[in-house]
């Protein structure tokens, strides 16, 4: 019989899906934290991923859901998932998905390197599109390399979408001008819906095309933007972020609040206050920290407040948990002095949310309600990937996030569709405003010891 030494059995054993094991992770240890991630990376795309197989769509995840097949995903849902691998490929040095990663988001361009692709742009809204330029700004900030130089760069990508978005903008709609309207085209519901988070990732985009490019123009127009949705009420005075407003109307928001609006917010925030200095944007950042720490973390747990508790999540509010994380990390890295309030409940959330991970026939997939501490629901793509966002959010960059030096423009060949603003200068610098460098600050808040 051969005998195989404890070291070789435990590798096995973990490299083998069938096996029955929850994960498990020390939320203190970044080894363990890394290889609950790659965990939940794996099963998330062995499980929910099809793009590879033959007669499937490259790039997105299977859908969209129709009345004989519910359990469709809608096209966005593609582009956040790309996203998160680019994060864990960052934080972990990770590097196995990088073919479809690249593959994935050069599918779905479109003829006008627009992320509008034939076969989605009928109904697509403004925050579809914006999912997946958010996806081509992290490739291009996180240092992945550009498909080719016969293919559209990540720049370019990012920076037409906010091109095409920046011309959509209402004018001449009195109390609503200056802001985008939730669907593209007039018979799609929605079309005349002011909705916050198209217009948060339009305001989040501009922030960090500004911070890559030196441009100003970018962040004049994000600023412009925020103001707008300020002065819609749709971002109070007290930081309460509403889900969107009626645009022929334009009073009375709909005050309903999810996670996802209010992380793409004060991340954006976070490069504007990079960005500038300015303390109108540091007022700004630290409330929206403060008040979505309040809201969206009761005990120390992420929780998507208006649907969660009494059950009535749908499956795009499965991703939101995931969106919020990812943007608390971000902002405590554009950010750092935020970390010292930012990372404890990005702890003990991610700590709550791994010990979900007890479901499916391998005994790890994930669930949704993490305060719950335990598997509680068929696990999907949304809880899979909110779960891996929240532990890759406790990690530290692995990579140097790169900085483009030039005037504003494509960061490569490949079509565009308009001509972006130019501006004179060298990308914009990191910490240039903010003192402390977040590595030093997050090494010794993990040195800490976790009470929860």
């Amino acid at each position: 019989m051969v005998k195989l030494s404890p070291g070789l059995l435990q590798q096995l054993l973990l490299s083998t899906p069938a096996v029955l094991a929850a994960i498990t992770v020390d939320i203190d240890n970044q080894d363990s934290v890394k290889t609950a991630a790659a965990q939940v990376a794996d099963d998330l795309m062995s499980s929910f991923y099809h793009g590879d197989e033959p007669g499937a769509v490259v790039g997105i995840l299977p859908g969209p859901p129709t009345s004989n097949d519910p359990e469709g995903y809608y096209w966005w849902t593609g582009g956040e998932l790309w996203a998160s691998l680019l994060e864990l490929r960052s934080h972990t040095g990770e590097n196995k998905y990088d073919s479809v990663i690249s593959e994935g988001l050069q599918f779905q361009t479109g003829e006008n390197a627009d992320f509008l692709p034939a076969n989605w742009t009928a109904t697509a809204g403004n925050d579809d599109q914006g999912f997946w330029a958010h996806a081509a700004i992290i490739a291009k900030e996180t240092g992945f390399a550009d498909a080719g130089s016969d293919k559209p760069q990540w720049l370019t990508l990012a920076q037409n979408v906010f091109d095409e978005q920046a011309a959509r903008l209402l004018s001449g709609e009195g109390n609503c001008s200056g802001v985008l309207r939730w669907q593209l085209f007039a018979f799609n519901n929605g079309y005349n819906y002011v909705n916050t988070l198209s217009n948060a990732l339009f305001f989040n985009l501009g922030a960090r095309l500004a911070h890559v490019t030196n441009n100003q123009t970018f962040a004049d127009t994000a600023s412009k933007t925020y103001d707008a949705l300020s002065s819609l009420g749709l971002v109070t005075d007290d930081y309460e972020v509403y889900d969107g407003i009626d645009q022929i109307k334009c009073e009375d928001p709909n005050k309903f609040q999810f996670s996802s609006n209010a992380g793409t917010l004060l991340e954006g925030a976070a490069y504007m206050y990079n960005k500038t200095g300015d303390d109108t944007w540091k007022t700004r950042l630290d409330g929206l920290v403060d008040r979505t720490i309040e809201l969206f973390f009761p005990g120390g747990v992420a929780t998507e407040v208006s649907c969660e508790k009494n059950g009535n999540c749908n499956k795009d509010m499965y991703f939101y948990k995931g969106i919020l994380h990812r943007s608390l990390s971000t902002t405590m890295r554009v950010a750092p002095y935020t970390a010292a309030k930012i990372l404890p409940v990005l702890k003990s959330s991610a700590k709550a949310a791994a010990s979900t991970c007890t479901g499916g026939d391998n005994g790890r997939m994930c669930g949704y309600q993490w305060a719950d501490g335990k598997f509680q629901d068929d696990s999907n793509a949304g809880t899979q990937l909110s779960v891996l966002n929240a532990l890759v959010s406790v990690l530290q960059t692995t990579n140097v996030q790169s900085s483009t030096t030039g005037t504003g423009g494509a960061s490569g060949t490949g079509s565009s569709t308009s001509s972006s603003p130019t501006g004179s200068g060298t990308a914009g610098s990191m910490g240039s405003n903010v003192g402390v460098s977040v590595l030093s600050l997050i090494g010794g808040l993990l040195a800490s010891s976790l009470i929860i």
